[in-house]
């Protein structure tokens, strides 16, 4: 039999849209001589709906759609994901729609409650294993997380499954698929079925969902892969055996891999929420320059704008650099002086600042004259500011509020200094767009003269490696301090990420690509005591 996998974008809340989707590929896998189509996880409603699931609405809304869906699927099965009610409990569950039914439904075992998952906190445990029978197979149905244990593969599998589907809404993340492959093989191994994942793919607020849905037969082996960031429907033969083919799709290199799951969740965040572009404040530094590269890439150059805006410290190779990388692009560019702005600051502040020397005060001045600015043009024309930050400065607190940390989205919010540079290299490997001399100079804000970010910061091969032990993996001061970093860097580092968490809170929000950003997977108090010795 043929069987197809609907790795779908779906809009959160567009409870109709997301409907019409799966119709629509419903109707062309039927034509194309599929029995079976499999969506994601919560298809019918997008994910992670949130704190809609405590509204006893939205479960009415979902079965509503789900039975309207129902009624229009003829000729051929689907299985699709939504939330339900079921005697006064709800359910991450998934249903089968055979000829104007809803013939099955099935719901979710294992609720994650970890990382960006909440959901001990809106369903409730589902029991029972779900298997029926197509054309001679007999198919288990589970739900992401389920497959991540042991427990609901093995009923499935007592109860008779030849084969498993998967629905799936996995965020991204660095190496995820890796994981994935390592898990289901593991359940293979313990029942000798063979799996089909679906996966979902697109942007939800800082998730990112990268599809790549796959399958593998009963001995392991990858039979089927879908591409990764892209809507697509994809087919499998099943054999008599149960044995699921179909085609492989290479799956990019890390860098690009990244570089797609960044100009996805943009690309998403802007469209899903009608935004008419994106502006940026252009600086002749890296940051800026990878964050317009990736916006031009994911809207195109008629959706984007940005603004140099020069102080007396800026050097005239920032301008220089800036202007050939507009060039490069063919984005809209404006250049607007803030010297005559911060005269008239400083003249206002002169009698209250008389008596004190200049220092960060008078930086901080110009990072947010620049954010007004910005705010200016986004509400006059009603694009969206992007920050351009990095994830080492948010870890440190090198940024301003009010300034540079000004705007509704930031592309580079969980991505490291050096990182930066990696994808700025990569970028420019697929065509030059950023200044070689933007990537070799040294890192500076240019709010003074003669600054470089490492007056403040240690270098960056430090304060990353340090970031990445501390916040993405955990790790206690000792062992980091074991893995050959100077104790007193630790410490310093450490001590800045604490110290900044009440800036953080006022970020805005960005793409996650780790298993810790600081988003939903990252809850620390602003108020507290607590520091980390050990």
């Amino acid at each position: 039999m043929k069987l197809a996998i609907a790795q779908i974008n779906c809009i959160l809340g567009d409870l109709s849209g997301n409907a019409a989707k799966i119709l629509h590929y419903a109707e062309q896998a039927r034509l194309a001589g599929a029995q079976l189509l499999l969506t994601p996880e919560l298809s019918i409603c997008g994910y992670p709906p949130e704190d809609l699931l405590l509204r006893a609405g939205f479960y009415r809304s979902c079965d509503q759609a789900l039975h309207d869906l129902a009624q229009k699927i003829s000729a051929i099965s689907v299985i699709v994901g939504h939330p339900c009610e079921l005697d006064g409990k709800y359910y991450n569950a998934a249903s089968l729609l055979r000829d104007g039914q809803i013939i099955a439904t099935y719901c979710k075992h294992f609720l994650p409650n970890y990382a960006v998952f909440d959901e001990k906190r809106y369903f409730s445990k589902g029991m029972e294993p779900l298997v029926f029978e197509l054309a001679g197979i007999h198919f288990g149905i589970n739900i992401c997380e389920d497959v991540w244990e042991a427990g609901a593969v093995r009923q499935a599998a007592d109860a008779g499954a030849q084969v498993l589907l998967v629905l799936n809404a996995s965020p991204y993340a660095v190496q995820k698929m890796t994981s994935r492959y390592e898990v289901l093989r593991q359940r293979i191994s313990e029942t000798g079925m063979s799996m089909v994942y679906a996966n979902l793919v697109g942007g939800q607020d800082e998730l990112v969902f990268d599809g790549g849905s796959f399958a593998m037969d009963s001995s392991g082996q990858l039979t089927s892969q879908s591409a990764v960031f892209e809507e697509v429907l994809s087919y499998l033969e099943l054999s008599d055996d149960a044995q699921p083919s179909g085609g492989i799709a290479a799956l990019p290199l890390l860098e690009a891999e990244i570089y797609q799951a960044l100009c996805t969740g943009l690309r998403d965040y802007i469209g899903k929420n009608g935004f008419k572009g994106v502006l940026l404040g252009l600086s002749g530094g890296i940051d800026s320059a990878l964050t317009l590269a990736i916006a031009v890439d994911a809207l195109g150059t008629n959706k984007v704008h940005a603004v140099m805006m020069p102080s007396p410290y800026t050097a005239q190779i920032s301008l220089d650099d800036s202007r050939e990388m507009i060039r490069l692009l063919g984005v809209q560019y404006d250049e607007f002086s803030i010297e005559p702005i911060m005269q008239t600051y400083l003249t206002t502040l002169k009698t209250s600042f008389a008596g004190r020397a200049e220092d960060t005060t008078e930086e901080n001045l110009q990072a947010r004259i620049r954010g007004n600015l910005l705010m200016a043009l986004s509400n006059k024309f009603g694009s969206l500011v992007l920050t351009t930050g990095n994830k080492s400065e948010m870890s440190v607190g090198y940024a301003t509020l009010y300034g540079d940390m000004a705007g509704g989205f930031s592309v580079l919010k969980d991505v490291g200094k050096l990182l930066v540079y990696r994808l700025a290299a990569y970028r420019n490997s697929v065509s030059y767009v950023i200044p070689e001399r933007i990537i070799t100079r040294a890192p500076t804000a240019e709010l003074r003269h003669d600054q470089t970010d490492q007056d403040n910061l240690p270098p960056y091969e430090v304060l990353d490696g340090i970031m990445e032990c501390y916040v993405e993996k955990n790790m206690p001061i000792p062992d980091i301090i074991a893995c050959g970093y100077c104790e007193a860097d630790v410490r310093r580092v450490v001590r800045l990420i604490q110290l900044s968490e009440y800036k953080r809170r006022q970020s805005a929000t960005g793409v996650r690509i780790t298993e810790r950003s600081y988003g939903k997977d990252w809850r620390y108090p602003v108020t507290v005591r607590y520091q980390d010795s050990f």
